[in-house]
């Protein structure tokens, strides 16, 4: 099974020390070399990036930094594990290393893995 973590933290006006790339750099090595670690990726500043929405037919694009926001996504790691249990202590990990924030877990759906059950309600 594969999991979409989504890190969510304040925003940092500071890019991470040495220290803190180097442990994150060995967790990230570590997971890839396990083959638990899919893919990861770190966002720029809210102030590089774009909200864009549809409400109602109509399109708005909001321009960063998103200050009226308390959190911020932060990065995003595609996870194969074999449970959701599993999956979390991967998380868990993560947020020893990366700190105060949170993580929101998504199963992926893969074509094909979902049971017979699962594909005639997705039909």
């Amino acid at each position: 099974m594969k999991f979409l973590s989504i890190y969510k933290t304040k925003e940092r006006n500071t890019p991470p020390s040495q220290e803190e790339m180097t442990r994150m750099g060995k967790l990230i090595e570590e997971g890839m070399k396990g083959g638990f670690l899919v893919a990861v990726e770190g966002c720029m500043p809210s102030h590089t990036g774009a909200r864009i929405r549809l409400d109602s037919g109509t399109i708005t694009v909001t321009d960063g930094p998103f200050s009226e926001s308390k959190e911020v996504v932060g990065g995003l790691a595609i996870i194969e594990a074999s449970s959701k249990a599993e999956a979390i202590e991967h998380v868990r990990n993560f947020l020893r290393i990366a700190g105060d924030g949170e993580c929101e877990l998504r199963q992926l759906f893969e074509a094909g893995a979902a049971n017979p059950a699962e594909k005639a309600a997705l039909a």
